[in-house]
Parts: structure tokens; C-alpha cells; sequence
């Protein structure tokens, strides 16, 4: 971005005049809004039902890496779009599972909302440590049961988003509030927070240069600007990847002020800017919260998902905003550094870091663009 050509738009009205005539009102991508609004109304079938919360389960750049075989009765099985995956800065596909894992609870409490146990066979024809492939995830069975108690976590999933906002920095969080993190987590995940002063300042420091690195390293920044959805029509076309909708990003798209492009030239100011927006979230954090296993089996990664996914519910239940940073945990080889840094920090005694967020009190935002579950389903039943 120009600045001068901006200050000289701005200053002209050219992008007040884009909020004129309908402009704002129509810039709002509802079609790709529209999986928010079914969720678990628009469908008979159970698994539809439980499927249509599972597929607004946060995931890495919103990449919504999940297929899903419905042809077996009382079954779904699902497995993961490659044609998703993100191997710059995802190289194991290691963060792709965990948002896979965040889609399988999603499913299971949305089923047990509605009286269903779901029995999950994970990785039932074997699994990769190195990568993904075409083998199932998991097989889901839907068994009605009536001992199925609703969790309570399960009324916040239409609130939830990712807060990538800059927090509250006058506003606190408390140490009862990360306590009550981390009591939703289980299945061998291990969890971890700190709102002490000096720990949260040494993890913005890191975190802050960890995004340095990804930012800088071509081939990790470049999968993310490819993945930019400019305005309504891109986003309502690809309704995944990195959302940049409403009347200021379209205008200043439109205007020439912001693309691919120029987010890629480095000595553009939307580069340089953009940048600075970034970090600058970065350092208004309030506290950290991370996630670990022993290990980092693929299941370890699912439950790690699993875990993430009711830790998002129970910040909304707060209302506290949470966004992951997972750069420092990311297995590229500019990364090593910050990869060794976190795990010394976090994880002292061994194991592997799975997920580490910013935490704190911000704005509300809008919800996230989907793809709708029936651009998800593989096969159905005949």
C-alpha cells in the first residue's frame, strides 16, 4: 500500500463514497455465513446434524481439510482433503490433525446433544508420523444411547471465534479464569498457562520473533498470501484460507491499495504495514495457554485437537479471546531455534508442545467463511 495514495483516497472520499449505495451493506459474504446459520437445523439425518457443528471447528488457515463418506448406515468416516494441507509450515501435517481432532469432539458433543454416543475408530488402516494420506481418519459409529449427557460446553459453539485483535491490555486475566482453562482438558493432554508478568513477556518476545521468521522465510509466508480471499466474491468462490471481506479490504482492493501482490512485496507498504498490524496483536497479549502430550503420535495430535477445541468453547463461556500462535511449534528448518526456545520454556520435562495461544479481552468479531457440509460429503447411502 501507498501511504500517500491512501491518505490522498481517503482524504477524497472515495472510500466513504464506497460506503454509499448499498456498498457496506452488501459486502457482508453470506453464502459462505450461511453453514453458521444451519448448523443442526436444516437436517433429519444425525450425522448431517453433528456434521454441520463439526465443520465450524477451528482449524489452521481455515483450511477445512475434512471429506466425509456417509454411505454406511449409521456411520461416518472421515478423511483428509491433501489438496489442504499446508507443507511449508505444516511440513508433518502435524497441525492439520490437530484441527482435525478439533472437528471429531465437534461432532461427538453435537451428537451427544442430541442423545448419540459416537464410537470412534481412529486411523483404523494404519497412519504416517510423517505424513497424511488417502487411509481414513476415523470411522464414526452414531449409537443412539440414552445414558449420553449433553456437555455443557457445547452451547457456546455459534459464539466462538479466534480473536486476532490486539487485547485489553488495562484488563487482567485472572489466575482462576486460566484455571478454568485448564480443567476442560483430558485424554493425556497435558496443559500449561502463565499471566506472570515476566513469563508472559519472554512468550511475546518469542512469539513476536517466531512470526518474524515465518513472515521472512518466502516459501512460509507466500502459503499464506496465496491463501488470501480479497472481498465478497473471492471468499463467497473459496469460502477458506485467510478472509480479508468487507467494504475497507474490497475498497482497497478495488483501489489498488491491497493484493496478493503487493502483501508479497517486501518493499511495499502494504507489506511493511501489514506486518506491523500483526505484531502489534502480538504485543497486546495478557496471558499464554499451551497444550502437550508425552508423545506425538498421530492420536496424540487428535486428542491435542480434541482438547483445543473445548479450551475455544470455554474461553467463549469466559469471554475471553484466545488465537493460536503455532509459529515458534512449527517443524521447518528456520524454525529450529524457536522451536527449541518454546519447548525449553513450556515443556522442560520432555514431550511435545501441540498448541500455544494468546489469551486476553477484546471486540467482538465476525464469524469465520465455510465451506457447507455438502461440499464436504464424499458419498451417501443409496
Amino acid at each position: 500500500m501507498n501511504r500517500r495514495k491512501f491518505v490522498a483516497l481517503a482524504g477524497g472520499g472515495v472510500i466513504l463514497a464506497a460506503g454509499t449505495g448499498g456498498f457496506l451493506v452488501t459486502r457482508t459474504p453470506d453464502k459462505a455465513l450461511q453453514p453458521w446459520q444451519d448448523a443442526g437445523s436444516v437436517y433429519s439425518d444425525p450425522r448431517k446434524k453433528a456434521l454441520s457443528y463439526a465443520i465450524l471447528a477451528p482449524n489452521p488457515h481455515n483450511r477445512q481439510p475434512w471429506l466425509i463418506d456417509l454411505s454406511k448406515v449409521g456411520q461416518a468416516t472421515i478423511y483428509v482433503d491433501t489438496d489442504r494441507l499446508l507443507p511449508h509450515t505444516d511440513p508433518y501435517s502435524r497441525q492439520i490433525t490437530i484441527g482435525l481432532g478439533c472437528f471429531l469432539e465437534l461432532m461427538r458433543m453435537a451428537a451427544g446433544h442430541d442423545g448419540f454416543r459416537v464410537d470412534m475408530d481412529l486411523f483404523p488402516q494404519g497412519q504416517d508420523s510423517e505424513a497424511l494420506d488417502r487411509r481414513p481418519i476415523a470411522i464414526a459409529t452414531f449409537v443412539k444411547d440414552s445414558t449420553v449427557k449433553p456437555d455443557p460446553l457445547f452451547k457456546h459453539v455459534l459464539a466462538r471465534r479466534s480473536l486476532k485483535e490486539p487485547y485489553d491490555m488495562e484488563r487482567a486475566v485472572s489466575s482462576e479464569v486460566l484455571s478454568k482453562l485448564q480443567a476442560v482438558t483430558g485424554d493425556g493432554v497435558v496443559s500449561g498457562s502463565s499471566n506472570d508478568r515476566a513469563v508472559v513477556q519472554s512468550l511475546r518476545a518469542l512469539t513476536r520473533d517466531a512470526m518474524i521468521v515465518e513472515i521472512e522465510t518466502h516459501r512460509t509466508y507466500k502459503e499464506s498470501v496465496d491463501l488470501f480471499r480479497i472481498g465478497k466474491s473471492e471468499v463467497e468462490a473459496n469460502p477458506d484460507g485467510i478472509d480479508f471481506s468487507g467494504p475497507m479490504f474490497e475498497t482497497m482492493h478495488l483501489t489498488g491499495l491491497f493484493s496478493r501482490e503487493a502483501a508479497l512485496d517486501r518493499t511495499s507498504s502494504s507489506f511493511s504495514q501489514g506486518r506491523e498490524i500483526v505484531l502489534k496483536s502480538i504485543d497486546a497479549t495478557m496471558a499464554h495457554f499451551w497444550l502437550g502430550t508425552p508423545g506425538n503420535s498421530r492420536n496424540d495430535q487428535i486428542n491435542a485437537g480434541r482438547d483445543w477445541l473445548r479450551v475455544n468453547l470455554a474461553a467463549t463461556s469466559l469471554g475471553l479471546g484466545i488465537q493460536p500462535l503455532s509459529q515458534a511449534l512449527q517443524e521447518y528448518p528456520e524454525m529450529a531455534t524457536h522451536y527449541e526456545e518454546i519447548h525449553r520454556m513450556v515443556a522442560p520435562e520432555g514431550g511435545t508442545v501441540q498448541m500455544l495461544a494468546r489469551l486476553g479481552y477484546g471486540a467482538s468479531i465476525p464469524q469465520s467463511p465455510r465451506w457447507p457440509l455438502s461440499a464436504k460429503i464424499m458419498k451417501e447411502q443409496v
